[in-house]
């Protein structure tokens, strides 16, 4: 017979590690090559040394003449806060008892859930990986409910999305407006809920909550001033490679900036993020000169294009007119541990909703993503599509 309790049992002994996997291997191409650790960890923050420069005790001299002076590495370290990663299911005590004489209807029901908050945390941690840890998803404009309201990055909304709005001064204005529809055609987003003061005076919309506390992803590393606490003006090797193409994609402007950071680091570009218009621009160009469009494939089974043996990646996160390149080796997503169930005292992880016939359980990761060679990252903006 199927009961909360046998339903709590199964979460643990059987979905949790099949989740795990999931979100681990089939997020984005992108999450499969960085690697998952527990070091560095302190508590609540991440304390990562992390050198700057080359060892200066070298040089040449004369056979009976003084030895080179020792200057060992400079070392920095870059502090981080573990940053708070949750997701929610959620079971009707009545699905639950019309399942409970079919252990097939009740394993139906949990898959349905699991698979609905899988689809939901891959949108969110990818989105988050090309983000700049801000939350905010794009600026809105003015509108009315039934014409509804213009955004700047539709890509970046889905039906069913629960967002805040904040005002130009990324002051919180409103919360909890769940997106009923995305036309991603007219740039227009629909609420269930509206704003009310959308109607009149536009501003940011985030994803519930979560202002000022996502992960610390590509964005921030290309364009915030400070990152891990350590301002970039004070540190070279924090600046990350800007290419200025203003001109159409091809092969030379892709590879000329690849040497411009491999040539001024130790790193490798192994990488290739494209916006959704470069990667189409990218095809035209191979087709205008008759070329075959190589396919490899990455990890978790992820088909993309090749330049060069290095994977051209398409991602929606990534803003128009831009690719990004990456040395993913200098990238760890350090964590406290893996994907767990939230537990109560007594060991229960489905609990009842305050004043409903529902239970929820909350999977729940601590992690923060850490580039500790931020000048072997580039992006090359502008590019004509």
């Amino acid at each position: 017979m199927v009961t909360v309790q046998s339903a709590e049992n199964a979460l643990k002994a059987v979905y949790l590690g099949a989740i795990t996997e999931l979100l681990n291997t089939k997020v984005n191409p992108l999450f499969t090559k960085i690697e998952q650790t527990s070091s560095d960890v302190w508590g609540k923050e991440i304390r990562k040394a992390v050198s700057a420069g080359l060892n200066g005790g070298v040089g040449a001299g004369t056979e009976d003449g003084e030895l080179p002076t020792a200057h060992g590495k400079k070392y920095l370290q870059m502090v981080a806060t573990l940053k708070n990663i949750y997701g929610q299911i959620q079971i009707s005590d009545k699905a639950i008892r019309a399942s409970a004489d079919g252990r097939g209807a009740f394993t139906d029901l949990l898959n349905a859930e699991l698979t609905s908050l899988l689809e939901a945390s891959k949108f969110n941690m990818g989105r988050m990986l090309y983000g700049d840890g801000s939350g905010i998803l794009s600026g809105v404009d003015p509108g009315t409910p039934s014409e509804g309201y213009p955004v700047g990055r539709p890509r970046f909304f889905v039906a069913g999305m629960v967002v805040d709005l904040l005002n130009f001064n990324n002051q919180l204005v409103s919360t909890g407006h769940r997106i009923r529809h995305v036309d991603q055609v007219q740039g227009r987003i629909f609420f269930e809920n509206d704003p009310p003061t959308l109607t009149t005076i536009g501003g940011s919309l985030v994803v519930q909550g979560s202002f000022g506390k996502e992960i610390t992803g590509l964005e921030a590393i290309f364009n915030n001033e400070e990152i891990y606490g350590l301002r970039k003006e004070d540190h070279g090797f924090l600046q990350s490679h800007i290419g200025i193409a203003n001109a159409p994609i091809d092969d030379i402007l892709i590879q000329r900036n690849i040497d411009a950071i491999e040539h001024n680091t130790s790193g490798t570009i192994n990488f290739l993020g494209a916006s959704p218009d470069v990667k189409y621009a990218y095809q035209e160009y191979l087709g205008q000169y008759k070329r075959n469009i190589d396919i490899m494939e990455l990890t978790g089974g992820f088909k993309t294009l090749s330049f060069n043996g290095i994977p051209f990646v398409f991602e929606r996160f990534v803003e128009d007119g831009r690719l990004i390149l990456l040395d993913t080796t200098a990238f760890k997503l350090h964590q406290l541990d893996d994907w767990r169930f939230l537990e109560t005292e007594n060991g229960k992880i489905l609990r009842q909703n305050q004043g409903r016939a529902t239970y929820s359980a909350t999977l729940v990761k601590y992690c923060e993503l850490i580039c500790d060679k931020p000048n072997g990252q580039g992006v090359i903006i502008q590019i004509h599509t």
